[in-house]
C-alpha cells in the first residue's frame, strides 16, 4: 500500500480526490484483513502518515479540531475501504474529542495523548464491557476494580470486546474503586503496562480485523493521577453532549458506506451478468432496476439523515434514532442485494457476502434499537 500523492497535509486528505484514494489504497487489502482476521497495522501507518489520527485533537493542541461533518467524510471514505479500520479511527476520534472536552482530566495527560497522536500515530479507546455485565448502557457497576496502593492505583479485572486492541498505546478502562461509596469511571493504562494479557477471543461473523478480543489486567499500576474521569456511583449521571451525537452519527456513517459498497457491487454485477437465453445484462430488466431504486431509495434517506446529523441540531434521542433507521435502512438495503442475487451473492468470492457479513454488525453497537424506542417512547410522552 502506498502513500497517495494528495496527502502533502492534513487539511489536503479531507479533499475529495485524496479520501477517494484512500478509500481505493484501503480497499486493496481489505479482503485480505476479513480472511486473516490480522489487525490492519498498514492501514494505521497510512492514516498515520496522512495525519489523520488526530482530527479531533484541539488546535491547541497541535491538532485540527475538526467538525463533525469533516470527520464523518473521513470515517465514511475509511469504511468504504476497509469498516474495521474505519471503526478503530471512530473509537480514536472519540476518545480524543471526549477526553479534551472534560474538566476532569489533567492537562498534561491532555497534552501528553495529543502529542502522541499527532508524532507517533498513537491510538487510544475505552475498554467497557465485561463477561458478566454486558454493555454499560443497561446499568450496572464494572466488576473490574481500582484499589489504591501508596502512590498509585492497582487495576484488576477482565474486559471483553475491546476494539483495536494490539493497535492501541492507551487504555480507558472503565472500573470501581474499593470506596465504601466507589469512585466509577475511567482509568488511564498504557497498554504495554505489565499484568496486562489478553485472550484472541475475537472470531467474528463480520468486522473480523477489528481484533475485539478479551483484555485481562492483573494487577496493573498506574499513577494516581491517571484516574482520569471517576465520580462517586451516587454522583453518576448518563452520557451526554457532543458524543452522543458523534457515536451515533459516526457509527452510521461507517454502515451506510457498507451499504454502499454493497450496492456497487450488486449495480456491477447486474451489468456484467448475461444470461444465455436472455442474451442481455440483467441491467436490462424491469424487475432488477426496480430492485436497485429500492436499494437507493433508502441510501437516499441516509444521506438525508446524515446531513441532518452532521449539522449538530438533534438531541440525544433524535441522534439515538438516526442511528437506528440508518443502520437498518444500510441492513435492508444489503438484504435486498443478497436476495436479489441468490448463491451468486454468498459466494466468499463475492465482496457482496463480505458486506453483508460486515453491514449485520451494525446491530450491536450500543444503543440498541429496544432501548432507542423505548427512549424516544418515553420523551414523546413527555410532551
Amino acid at each position: 500500500m502506498t502513500m497517495p500523492e494528495q496527502f502533502e497535509s492534513p487539511r489536503a486528505a479531507l479533499s475529495d480526490e485524496a479520501l477517494a484514494s484512500l478509500s481505493a489504497a484501503l480497499a486493496e487489502s481489505a479482503e485480505r484483513y476479513d480472511r486473516s482476521g490480522d489487525f490492519p497495522h498498514a492501514n494505521f501507518r497510512l492514516l498515520a502518515d496522512a495525519g489523520l489520527l488526530a482530527l479531533t485533537v484541539p488546535v491547541e493542541h497541535g491538532g485540527q479540531g475538526a467538525t463533525l461533518a469533516e470527520v464523518r467524510r473521513v470515517i465514511g471514505a475509511v469504511a468504504r475501504g476497509e469498516p474495521s479500520t474505519a471503526l478503530i479511527l471512530a473509537m480514536q476520534y472519540l476518545q480524543q474529542l471526549e477526553l479534551h472536552a472534560s474538566p476532569r482530566w489533567p492537562a498534561e495527560l491532555k497534552r501528553r495523548l495529543a502529542r502522541g497522536a499527532i508524532e507517533n500515530g498513537e491510538l487510544i479507546n475505552a475498554l467497557r464491557v465485561e463477561p458478566d455485565l454486558g454493555t454499560p448502557l443497561r446499568g450496572g457497576v464494572p466488576a473490574t476494580t481500582a484499589r489504591r496502593s501508596g502512590d498509585h492505583w492497582v487495576i484488576s479485572g477482565v474486559k471483553r470486546y475491546s476494539t483495536g486492541f494490539p493497535g492501541l498505546s492507551w487504555l480507558n478502562v472503565w472500573a470501581a474503586s474499593d470506596d465504601p461509596d466507589p469512585l466509577v469511571g475511567f482509568w488511564l493504562v498504557p497498554a504495554g503496562s505489565p499484568g496486562i494479557s489478553v485472550s484472541e477471543r475475537w472470531d467474528h461473523l463480520g468486522m473480523r480485523a477489528t481484533n475485539s478480543h478479551d483484555v485481562r489486567f492483573d494487577e496493573v499500576e498506574v499513577p494516581l493521577d491517571h484516574a482520569v474521569d471517576v465520580r462517586p456511583l451516587s454522583e453518576l449521571v448518563p452520557s451526554q453532549g457532543d458524543k452522543t451525537l458523534w457515536l451515533n452519527v459516526l457509527l452510521s456513517t461507517l454502515y451506510d458506506a457498507v451499504a454502499r459498497n454493497a450496492r456497487d457491487c450488486f449495480r456491477d454485477w447486474l451489468q456484467s451478468r448475461v444470461p444465455t437465453n436472455l442474451g442481455a445484462p440483467l441491467a436490462s430488466l424491469p424487475r432488477f432496476q426496480e430492485v436497485l431504486g429500492r436499494i437507493d431509495g433508502l441510501l437516499f434517506s441516509n444521506r438525508v439523515l446524515l446531513e441532518a446529523g452532521e449539522r449538530d441540531e438533534l438531541d440525544g434521542v433524535e441522534a439515538a434514532q438516526l442511528k437506528r433507521l440508518v443502520c437498518e435502512q444500510a441492513i435492508e438495503a444489503v438484504s435486498i442485494a443478497i436476495e436479489a442475487s441468490g448463491n451468486p451473492g454468498l459466494s466468499r468470492r463475492s465482496a457482496l457476502e463480505r458486506h453483508y457479513r460486515d453491514v449485520l454488525c451494525a446491530r450491536i453497537h450500543s444503543p440498541q434499537a429496544d432501548i432507542v424506542l423505548v427512549q424516544a417512547g418515553k420523551a414523546a410522552l413527555r410532551r
